[in-house]
């Protein structure tokens, strides 16, 4: 079998019922351009470091955020989750370099995180298989209508994704990629 020969993955955002755009900018992240190593998985030689993120623009009526980064690309069948941060306060309009890594001191209060698919409750940085194709990291700040999800840090990435479908007032996004 060859990694090659799979059909590239949908945009994941076209596969949700459409939202606003706001502006999501990164000291960290360029629109379209390779992660550095810093976001990068520690297995594959990186430093496991969440991106700065801001964003502004977002509709006056937003309760919270809910921030994620998902490889659609990963050779799973269904992405993988890199990133889930659920609950952030709709005062919250930037995340600091690193603030959902390491001990997580850096994290607005209240807001938490669901497990990534490394299976840990933190930024898990990417990783694809070496010698695949470039991987697609899509970084997003959902702006939510509600204060809090109904839901706890017990659910997985897709249980958030299926609450944001219902909550989500617009997006905040960056595309990213990474190949080793």
């Amino acid at each position: 079998m060859s990694l090659a020969d799979r059909a590239l993955a949908p945009d994941p955002l076209d596969l949700l019922p459409p939202a606003p755009a706001f502006a999501l900018t990164s000291t960290d992240l360029t629109d379209g351009e390779p992660l550095s190593l810093a976001q990068v998985h520690g297995s594959a030689g990186g430093q496991d470091v969440s991106p700065q993120l801001s964003w502004s623009g977002f509709p006056a009526e937003t309760a919270s955020f809910v921030i994620s980064c998902y490889d659609p690309d990963a050779p799973t069948g269904s992405g993988f989750w890199h990133w889930t941060l659920v609950d952030v306060p709709a005062s919250v309009t930037e995340l600091a370099t690193g603030a959902a890594s390491g001990d997580l001191s850096g994290l607005p209060a209240g807001a938490y995180h669901v497990a990534c698919d490394w299976g840990t409750k933190n930024y898990g940085g990417a990783a694809p298989p070496a010698g695949d194709r470039p991987h697609r990291y899509v970084f997003v700040v959902h702006a939510v209508d509600v204060p809090k999800l109904e839901i706890n840090d017990a659910v997985s990435p897709a249980v958030v994704g299926f609450n944001l479908a219902f909550h989500t007032l617009a997006r905040g996004v960056l595309r990213a990629t990474y190949q080793r």
